[in-house]
């Protein structure tokens, strides 16, 4: 008992520990909302910006890895999935918002836990680029959002497994049932038509309530990917905004400006530059593939399943 409570509060803390690192993560993201800067002096502050979120990384993974996560099984699992979703990532580079590694981090974190997931999208981004050769100033902040993708699907709700119903039973008696007419009517009183009638309605209310649920939790996966698709990219987008167009048009960043109009030109920015584009892009190639592949995967996935979580 003593083990196991020392275990929750563990969790609790690493968690709200990880918690506040994602704020922190999420004010650098944000940055040209709370700091007033031209376009030459925010170009030269995001590189700095950037690199400072490394070692929140560093923290970020330290914390993930405890001793929960200490586990042969799981690190051969990050692994695989991790080299996985690099292998994905390189494979869509430069395809036009085409990234099937959503797929991957959305249904690896819908299984394993958000913690999983957030590290998995860490180590999907931070392999993809050690091979590809793709480090840069984004590189920190493409390796939070991911995080968070595969979070944010360990987080969304769960439903309870169906149980079939035991069937009534009758006590056992020594007399024999009656012998069947000649014609073939049952005789009166003769229970045998009705002893598995109970045990099939009730394995047929469970195969139906089990394929409910996979279907509901695919849609439900697949609306979380759109969501997650659109956000990325407006998370992305947000941390260059300030230097990516000239000033003085209807989508720059306005230095001193207030919240309410840099807002405005940021979501119009966004709008016109990878929202109709390369983030639908993405939210189709992800329901597409969560959709065609995710019953499947996730299957796969559960008969590998971790210790509870």
């Amino acid at each position: 008992m003593t083990v196991i409570v020392s275990a929750r509060r563990r969790i609790r803390w690493t968690s709200w520990i990880l918690g506040s690192g994602s704020v922190l993560a999420a004010a650098a993201f944000a940055w040209p909302f709370f700091v007033a800067a031209v376009p030459a002096d925010a170009q030269v502050a995001v590189p700095i910006v950037a690199f400072a979120l490394i070692p929140a990384l560093i923290v970020a993974l330290a914390l993930t890895l405890d001793r929960e996560m200490y586990t042969a099984k799981t690190v051969a699992l990050l692994g695989v999935l991790a080299a996985v979703g690099a292998a994905v990532r390189i494979a869509g580079a430069g395809m036009g918002g085409v990234e099937a590694v959503f797929v991957l981090l959305i249904l690896a974190g819908r299984v394993y836990g958000a913690r999983f997931g957030f590290l998995l999208g860490l180590l999907t981004i931070a392999v993809s680029s050690l091979l590809w050769g793709g480090f840069g100033p984004w590189t920190p902040f493409q390796m939070f959002a991911c995080g968070w993708v595969g979070a944010g699907a360990g987080l969304l709700p769960h439903w309870a497994k169906a149980t079939p119903t035991a069937p009534r039973t009758q006590p056992a008696s020594t007399a024999q049932a009656p012998s069947q007419p000649a014609h073939g009517e049952p005789a009166p009183g003769a229970p045998a038509q009705r002893w598995h009638l109970p045990r099939l309605n009730a394995q047929s209310r469970l195969t139906t309530g089990t394929r409910w649920r996979r279907s509901l939790e695919i849609v439900l996966l697949a609306v979380y990917g759109v969501v997650s698709s659109y956000l990325f990219g407006l998370m992305m987008n947000l941390w260059f905004w300030p230097f990516a167009v000239g000033s003085g048009t209807g989508i720059s960043y306005t230095a001193g400006a207030d919240a309410g109009q840099n807002l405005a030109s940021f979501a119009l920015y966004s709008l016109v530059t990878s929202t109709l584009t390369w983030d639908t892009v993405r939210a189709i190639t992800t329901v597409v593939g969560i959709s065609l592949v995710g019953p499947a995967v996730l299957a796969a996935l559960r008969r590998a399943r971790l210790g509870p979580r």
